[in-house]
């Protein structure tokens, strides 16, 4: 490619950002301008609850739960049982909870998703597996850890908004990593909500030869199909207390830094990905 043609490659990349960063402006002095006119209400906690296990939904018949062991100090999660460490009934570790013959999963509640935004000692934080049982998901996620996530992320991000995909960031508990969400407004086949993520992360690479995205790690749900015996890979919650209460994880613009928490503005977009989604192989 000779100089011409990557200046011309550079100022159509350019132009898509400089569109997308016009939408984001656009929606965003729409939501100020509805918020000074006393468009909005505030939510209660209820009502943030239901918009937040609206958007992070995935099997409502088992959720996993964080856990810390006082010897070790090793953390894990594991699926909420109420057999769990009963005497004589639950036999882990030696025996998997997946393949325990006394398995009492937990369904999820909404005071379990208030214990997980508003516990302060943490111990409530949990999970949600993404792939359903009929191997459909509500969600993808993108997971971007080790070094130069910051960069990784923030590319992966305009090439989202260049595509028409609303997608949302969400800073790790540990603050080295980043989550970007993408919600969709019905169940979609995981195979098919993978291969979106695998389209927009090739060509966030072909548009950032500079980057060599290493820190990209995987997509949330991780498997195209349910394993035998098993609900596939969980992804932790965000928005969990002790993190937010030090801006991580909460969610953050694309230039990383933390944003304003708005549920309101999230909800606003719940299911528009999937939709605008399809214009990928076009766009």
């Amino acid at each position: 490619m000779d100089m011409r043609e990557t200046e011309i490659e550079a100022i159509k990349r350019r132009i898509e950002t400089i569109d997308a960063e016009r939408s984001d402006l656009v929606r965003r002095l729409d939501a100020l301008e509805r918020n000074r006119s006393g468009g909005l209400s505030p939510l209660s906690p209820e009502e943030k609850i239901e918009i937040f296990r609206s958007l992070f939904r995935g099997r409502e018949d088992v959720y996993p739960k964080r856990w810390v062991s006082d010897r070790t100090g090793r953390s894990g999660y594991s699926p909420v049982c109420a057999n769990e460490w009963r005497r004589g009934v639950c036999e882990k570790p030696r025996i998997k909870c997946t393949d325990c013959p006394n398995q009492a999963f937990v369904t999820i509640s909404n005071d379990a998703v208030r214990r997980h935004l508003s516990n302060r000692n943490g111990e409530d934080t949990i999970g949600v597996y993404p792939l359903l049982p009929d191997e459909r998901c509500w969600f993808l996620a993108a997971d971007f850890d080790k070094k130069n996530w910051r960069e990784d992320t923030a590319a992966f991000i305009r090439t989202c908004r260049a595509k028409n995909v609303p997608a949302y960031v969400e800073r790790s508990r540990s603050g080295n990593g980043a989550h970007v969400w993408m919600f969709f407004s019905a169940p979609a086949a995981a195979s098919d909500a993978r291969t979106m993520g695998a389209y927009l992360l090739t060509e966030t690479m072909d548009h950032h030869a500079d980057l060599d995205f290493a820190s990209y790690d995987r997509f949330f749900p991780n498997q195209d199909h349910m394993p035998k015996g098993g609900f596939g890979s969980l992804i932790a919650l965000p928005l969990q207390y002790g993190p937010r209460r030090c801006d991580y994880p909460s969610s953050i613009n694309p230039a990383l830094l933390p944003a304003p928490r708005t549920f309101r503005g999230t909800s606003a977009f719940q299911g528009d990905a999937w939709m605008k989604s399809w214009n990928f192989s076009t766009a």
